[in-house]
């Protein structure tokens, strides 16, 4: 299959974190960065605030051909160093804050170069005894004139020496594939941004497999189970990727994912910040300033890229921000409800009736104005352990996404019950939380 739809996810990834609202230079949160996946120099002092050095992923794949091979791809990206200088009386450049070149700003700043290491294509039954890759990503200085001869850019990268170790063990049938993932920078590092200039940023695995399939390590199936739980994990996270159904494809990312990630159809564009919400940093950026729109253009590409973008939202654009329905009954996850229905018309899903429907609890049925008693037991809290004992009456009995049933309650000796009622505040309880009374018992505690 073609990798272009794992890079999408990939490349969320790869850049979640790397720049943050409000995206300006003078923003306190862009000047102490952060991301996902650091890969930080394993000989970094106590002042470095470095991360560690290294990440592993497990995960399971089957096959029935030793002929079946792996291809590994590791990707992250490389801190850059824009540094804007101008000439000093004597004709020697130095590094000034900023310059304006007609009539716009540039900023001295840290960018990153994408970087994608692609491993030899290896056979998983000659991975027995486990093999090593050393790597080396160099560094280099890139000077661009500014205005003529009266200041200049200059792009300046260090050296990287990484440290690929991939090998197999066979486990119940299944190859266990470690691949294991190490900075190896050689010297001493002092000070934070030395340590993030030899540092992997936003490190993540990409993994194709030919002649074999990976086995989902959060639904494996039954023959499989006591394998995947014997898979170990390293600030890498394994899961599934590419075409839902699909097994040739895995993705090893340091947030955890479910398998098949997708990026929502609503979404324009990445906005880098820690689980964004579109609408909401969109809207944001829109009431920016001209002045801090300006300085944002001026700190980095990708924040100019995000600025113009927002600018250019049309009305039924950013209504497609606003929300849409996700129906698990459906086979994609960014399914529209039906044409002409807003997403919380009930009609969106019409074998959905919480006010109908029952749950069978003791052999009996209870659904709306059922009576039942209480008896709290999942992780009770204070409050549901007062309701210990009481009875209440059903008001609905309501199916979650994850196939969960909740029975919604009202207590029937509540001052504030109808209240409770019409507003729809109830209290929620599991159906094995709930014990069925018959008629004759409601009337004999009536008397």
């Amino acid at each position: 299959m073609s990798l272009d739809q794992v890079r999408e996810i990939a490349d969320a990834v790869l850049y979640e974190g790397y720049l943050l609202y409000p995206y300006r230079a003078s923003s306190g949160k862009n000047r102490s960065r952060w991301q996902f996946g650091v890969l930080g120099p394993p000989q970094a002092g106590p002042g470095c605030f470095s991360e560690e050095p290294e990440l592993a992923l497990q995960c399971l794949l089957r096959s029935h051909t030793p002929q079946a091979t792996v291809t590994v791809r590791l990707r992250f990206l490389q801190l850059q160093a824009r540094e804007v200088q101008q000439p000093d009386r004597h004709g020697r450049y130095r590094t000034v804050p900023a310059v304006t070149v007609h009539g716009e700003s540039v900023l001295s700043w840290d960018e990153a170069v994408e970087r994608e290491l692609t491993l030899p294509e290896l056979r998983l039954s000659e991975l027995v005894e486990p093999v090593d890759f050393p790597l080396q990503v160099p560094g280099g200085s890139d000077p661009e004139p500014l205005a003529g001869e009266h200041a200049r850019i200059v792009r300046r990268r260090w050296p990287l020496t990484v440290r690929v170790r991939i090998g197999t063990e066979v486990d119940g049938g299944y190859y266990r594939l470690t691949v294991r993932v190490t900075n190896q920078h050689p010297e001493p590092v002092t000070g934070k941004d030395a340590a993030v200039r030899v540092s992997l940023l936003g490190s993540h695995l990409v993994l194709q497999a030919i002649d074999a399939g990976f086995v989902s390590l959060l639904d494996p199936p039954a023959e499989a189970v006591a394998a995947a739980g014997r898979c170990r994990q390293q600030r890498c996270y394994p899961v599934l990727a590419g075409t839902p159904g699909s097994h040739d494809v895995l993705l090893g990312t340091p947030i955890i994912l479910y398998d098949y990630p997708q990026i929502a159809k609503q979404s324009p564009g990445s906005l880098f910040d820690g689980t964004e919400i579109d609408e909401i940093l969109t809207l944001r950026v829109l009431t920016m300033t001209d002045q801090e729109k300006a300085e944002a253009r001026a700190t980095d590409p990708q924040a100019r890229a995000i600025i113009d973008r927002c600018e250019q939202l049309s009305p039924a654009d950013l209504q497609r921000l606003h929300g849409v329905l996700h129906d698990p009954g459906r086979p994609s996850p960014n399914a529209e409800p039906p044409a002409g229905l807003p997403w919380w018309d009930p009609a969106a899903d019409a074998e959905v009736r919480p006010e109908l429907d029952a749950v069978r609890i003791r052999g009996i049925d209870v659904r709306r104005g059922s009576i039942v008693r209480v008896r709290p037991s999942r992780r009770a809290d204070a409050q549901d352990l007062f309701f210990a004992g009481k009875l209440a009456r059903v008001s609905a009995v309501i199916n979650d996404v994850d196939g969960a049933v909740h029975v919604a309650l009202v207590l029937l000796d509540d001052p504030a019950g109808d209240l409770h009622e019409w507003y729809g505040r109830y209290f929620y309880f599991a159906p094995d939380e709930l014990e069925p009374v018959p008629q004759a018992t409601r009337e004999e505690s009536r008397s």
